[in-house]
């Protein structure tokens, strides 16, 4: 019996967390999805020591700050700009809320609809931090023509919408 090859290109010998790998061909979906998973779990490795040092995880910390650009933004519409189900969201939102960093406003034409807004305290969140996620991130982004990074931001684009799109259809 033989060994199944892909036919592309092998791994590199350093691996996404600069850890030595041996070289192995995973074939072009699999050599993507591991750097998906190496960011993924650099996500959640920085979310962590973020959680620690700053009192908020990663994904907090993207909901302060998109609140914190766009005042008074519903539940719904931050829902969709993160990807992410209206129910997760609602439990961050709750968590936010019980620390006192951010508020549901009734909407003044509307008494059913909320807006979110940030407290005095979740505004102090919105500065920019030496350990947050999106520090690490602008420092890597800094380093490639941004015609790269709109090749990279249409590719992740258009993953994640394959990727709901498979979900829906599973439903």
């Amino acid at each position: 019996m033989s060994a199944l090859v892909p036919r592309t290109t092998k791994t590199s010998s350093v691996s996404a967390a600069g850890n030595s790998a041996p070289e192995r061909p995973l074939g072009a979906t699999l050599e993507f999805l591991r750097l998906l998973w190496a960011i993924n779990h650099g996500l959640n490795k920085t979310s962590r020591k973020m959680q620690t040092q700053f009192g908020v995880t990663g994904q907090q910390r993207l909901v302060i700050r998109l609140v914190g650009a766009y005042p008074g933004m519903s539940a719904g519409d931050l829902a969709r700009i993160l990807h992410i189900h209206p129910s997760t969201l609602t439990g961050i939102l709750q968590r936010l809320a019980e620390r006192g960093l951010l508020r549901r406003v009734a909407h003044p034409d509307d008494a059913r609809r909320v807006q979110l807004d940030l407290t005095s305290r979740g505004k102090r969140l919105t500065a920019p931090g030496v350990g947050a996620v999106e520090a690490a991130v602008k420092r890597v982004l800094s380093r490639f023509d941004p015609i790269d990074v709109q090749s990279t931001r249409d590719l992740l684009t258009a993953l994640a919408d394959g990727l709901e799109a498979q979900r829906e259809s599973t439903k």
